[in-house]
């Protein structure tokens, strides 16, 4: 990315007022002025001149760029359901433009550009930074419905969370943050899939080479076929495991820990690990949105 436009696009940013949150409420300071900007920035540069050019595409009522700025307030405001959002979105004239379900097919429609936006954005992190791996649940139910519910029936399964220590009916989540906090990337797996599995999709076109891990990713088959890969994977050691005391430095557990930080941020403010959709579109779409969300209070601070 072009390093000039690239502070371009930050400046627009830092323009904008800090969002300052609380665990029970967002108290939204963007203008929807500049954000649109940012939106028209990113589809500029991110989208394929074949979408951006497509047959009538200057028939529609509602253009890419003002549906993005819409998804990414959403977010931002923490509304959870589509419906709700469009009901406040029908408010005003551009929401009276799109029917219901062609906006919910138009919202799941731009996946992959904001998809393209973040991969864009990731250039823009450091290579030599040290990045963090784990995981969070995405229940669908509550755990007294796990063996009768039948959303997502062959899809989603019954997994076992230790830190909360309880068994949940859904998938998933693995995330590559970096120490600072920005997320590099995600992968969704049925619940029952152990973390090891999703490491390799979950690294690929990462330009970082060292990794913090909890012990859920402690495997030495894995440390090696990484070393062979470029990378280099630091997990804490059990208690009962010789020169643990060693090993285990206060100082990676410290900075291990800060992911569970950045979870607890995307929960409290935007509610990552509860869900009101019931197709993996409309999961994957929710997800897309916070995580883009979030990610541009990234440039803010830095």
């Amino acid at each position: 990315m072009d390093y000039t436009v690239s502070a371009k696009i930050k400046q627009e940013v830092v323009q904008m007022s800090h969002l300052q949150y609380t665990a029970n409420c967002h108290h939204l300071q963007y203008k929807v002025k500049q954000l649109s900007k940012i939106c028209h920035w990113f589809y500029q540069n991110y989208c394929p001149e074949a979408i951006k050019h497509r047959h009538n595409v200057k028939l529609a009522h509602v253009s890419d760029e003002s549906l993005l700025t819409l998804l990414v307030l959403q977010a931002e405001l923490g509304i959870k359901s589509q419906r709700h959002f469009y009901q406040m979105c029908h408010l005003f004239c551009l929401g009276k433009r799109l029917e219901r379900s062609r906006f919910n097919r138009r919202s799941q429609n731009l996946i992959w550009l904001i998809q393209l936006i973040r991969q864009g954005l990731n250039q823009q992190i450091p290579a030599d930074s040290i990045v963090i791996i784990d995981s969070f649940p995405l229940p669908l139910c509550q755990p007294v419905r796990n063996h009768r519910v039948k959303i997502l029936n062959g899809l989603a399964d019954i997994g076992y969370n230790a830190s909360k220590q309880m068994w949940f009916y859904g998938f998933k989540v693995h995330m590559l943050v970096t120490l600072s906090g920005y997320i590099l990337n995600d992968v969704v797996t049925p619940a029952s899939v152990h973390d090891i599995r999703a490491v390799d999709e979950l690294l690929e076109n990462c330009r970082q080479p060292f990794i913090l891990g909890d012990w859920g990713y402690l495997s030495q088959s894995l440390k090696e076929e990484l070393n062979k890969r470029g990378y280099h994977l630091w997990t804490p050691w059990r208690q009962n495991m010789q020169g643990s005391t060693e090993h285990n430095n206060w100082k990676l557990l410290a900075m291990r820990r800060t992911i569970e930080t950045r979870f607890s941020e995307l929960c409290s403010l935007f509610g990552i690990e509860h869900t009101w959709a019931r197709g993996l579109a409309g999961i994957q779409l929710m997800l897309e949105q916070i995580i883009l969300t979030y990610n541009l209070s990234y440039f803010i601070v830095n």
